[in-house]
């Protein structure tokens, strides 16, 4: 097996894997075991270190990808393309606005779930949630085209 192809597998492992754990272990734990507006703001901190992660791990993958003979190549770039245009979005646009509008909610406690803020920012977290589902699903057809 050569190093590229190497690279390839090991870039999208690391991103599928840390999506996964992230998304349904880290930040499940993290909520259960601290209130809401202590989860929100380890959660927050959190998120665009994640969100590099995941830019690292999807440019290392296509560029290895590039250099392989990998099957499937076309179909794993476009994929790859798809899940680094979704990633960047959220940490460029929707992660940005949604920490500025956390800033403006005293409390995700005592604020009423009908304040037109929290409204805001519930759009945002479930466009956010919807991409990264969305990356975590382009990460299991990559790992199937293998």
């Amino acid at each position: 097996m050569q190093i590229p192809a190497i690279l390839y597998r090991l870039a999208v492992a690391c991103w599928l894997g840390g999506a996964t754990l992230f998304t349904f272990v880290l930040t499940p734990s993290i909520f259960k075991a601290y209130n809401r507006d202590m989860a929100g703001g380890i959660v927050g901190v959190l998120f665009p270190g994640y969100f590099k992660w995941g830019l690292a791990c999807g440019v290392i993958a296509l560029v290895a990808l590039f250099f392989s003979t990998a099957r499937h190549r076309t179909a794993a770039a476009v994929i790859i393309a798809l899940m680094l245009a979704i990633t960047a979005g959220q940490a460029l646009v929707i992660e940005p606005r949604a920490a500025a509008l956390k800033k403006e909610i005293p409390s995700f406690v005592t604020t009423p779930p009908d304040d037109p803020l929290r409204a805001k920012f519930r759009k945002l977290h479930g466009i956010s949630a919807a991409g990264n589902l969305a990356v975590i699903g382009g990460g299991i057809a990559l790992v199937i085209l293998l």
